[in-house]
């Protein structure tokens, strides 16, 4: 928890919610930030509301690096003044953030892409980016009294709020589509201590039944709908662009799949535009598994529909057919001129493979991202000096699985690593060793 003794103690955050509201993004209305802010009765999402603040001094966020003050070590809350202002005596943290960018040579070769940044979110403290978005709406659900916290799952999202709602001393209950859910991903949401309920069908039907949960029995609601987890996952673009020097990239290319990270990262570029920090806006390319891929449909289509799917792929954690940040989504990619593109599971799984042999390591759905930033750069998308960031959202132990299907496959894949098993002996040692990989 953090809060206590924060140096340089923002204005922002020890005022009350009422300097926070929550506008529909559909009809225009609003209501006061004090419940779980679910749909607004138009089936609209709301967007958080708040004052910008009257200076922001980029160099700020420098000096806070140095401390070992709670909020200054998160790399949510180091950015407070671009966040809600929320009390801090309720801000639970553990810290998340600080996820590094990585260069990798063999990257940069599998892609054709020399100027490849990849950040990894994995690196927050479940293994996911989902963190990020948790530590604010967790932290809403302690301002406003919430006594039960609920979430449908793909896996990340239920790891994530079971472990910040223990930390904040308040109940779980996630809904999990019954066998489909990596062991990695269950094991730590059982671990945290969350009730889990396991819903006969997909995501989707989970999705709908904990929606419906929180409004007939007072769950505050922690899926992607709540508008607090977006304002958190904004802040993987302000580390970004603080990390390069405030200077954007010329993409920024992740995976997609409830399209909260697209929405929030519209969001985010669209904020700092407005309040005077960026003059360049990088371009957004959202990448969809080819078996689950309504996004990538409406694209298509130029936006004009999106029809729902029935979602199947290896990359679990994009494994979604309806998205519920479909309309943010598309304001998006709208405002960022970017673009949609599918990949295979194969294409997945090999980009996987590469990013996990140079050391670095990610999930499936993670993956995506360098399978999207090779196949944009083979159709000339993106273009030659041209400097990307691909986010991996979640880290290599989440869905173990996957690893060991891979390299045990009867099929060869071109990335294969798959164990010997020799007699003790130096001369059958020599063999393998001899025949490297």
């Amino acid at each position: 928890m953090g809060g206590e003794g924060d140096s340089e103690r923002s204005s922002a955050l020890v005022v009350g919610l009422s300097e926070i509201s929550l506008r529909c993004d559909r009809c225009g209305a609003t209501i006061a930030a004090d419940r779980s802010p679910g749909r607004c009765g138009c089936g609209g999402l709301y967007e958080v509301v708040y004052a910008r603040p009257q200076a922001i001094d980029l160099q700020t966020f420098d000096r806070r690096l140095g401390s070992w003050q709670a909020l200054d070590r998160s790399g949510v809350w180091r950015y407070r003044e671009f966040l809600p202002p929320l009390p801090s005596e309720r801000i639970v943290t553990r810290p998340e953030g600080n996820t590094n960018l990585y260069s990798h040579p063999a990257l940069s070769a599998w892609t054709g892409c020399a100027e490849l940044l990849v950040k990894h979110e994995g690196e927050n403290p479940t293994g996911s980016f989902k963190d990020r978005g948790m530590t604010v709406a967790i932290s809403h659900a302690r301002a406003v009294g919430a006594r039960i916290v609920a979430c449908a799952s793909t896996g990340n999202t239920s790891a994530s709020v079971a472990a910040y709602a223990a930390l904040a001393g308040l109940a779980s209950v996630v809904f999990l589509p019954a066998g489909k859910i990596a062991a990695g991903k269950l094991g730590q949401a059982i671990a945290y201590g969350a009730r889990i309920v396991q819903v006969e069908g997909d995501f989707d039907a989970a999705m709908q039944l904990v929606q419906a949960a929180s409004s007939e029995l007072d769950l505050y609601l922690l899926n992607s709908v709540n508008p607090f987890r977006i304002e958190g996952q904004k802040t993987i673009v302000f580390e970004l662009l603080h990390q390069l020097a405030w200077e954007p990239p010329d993409w920024i290319v992740l995976p997609g799949g409830n399209l909260g990270n697209t929405a929030a990262f519209g969001a985010a570029l669209e904020q700092l535009v407005r309040w005077g920090v960026l003059a360049r806006v990088p371009r957004l390319a959202v990448i969809q598994a080819e078996g689950a891929a309504p996004f990538y449909a409406a694209y298509r289509s130029g936006f004009r529909e999106m029809h729902p799917v029935r979602a199947e792929t290896v990359a679990t954690a994009i494994r979604i057919g309806n998205p519920v940040s479909y309309e943010r989504a598309r304001r998006s990619i709208e405002f960022t001129r970017g673009v949609v593109e599918i990949v295979s599971d194969d294409e997945i799984l090999d980009a996987k493979a590469v990013v996990d042999r140079a050391g670095i390591g990610c999930e499936p759905a993670s993956a995506a991202s360098i399978a999207g930033v090779r196949k944009l750069v083979a159709q000339g998308v993106i273009r030659p000096g041209e400097r990307v960031v691909a986010i991996l959202t979640g880290h290599v132990l989440k869905d173990p699985d996957a690893i060991i299907a891979y390299h045990l496959a009867a099929s060869e894949r071109p990335f294969m690593n798959r164990p010997v098993t020799i007699a003790p002996s130096l001369a059958a040692l020599r063999e393998v060793l001899a025949h490297g990989h």
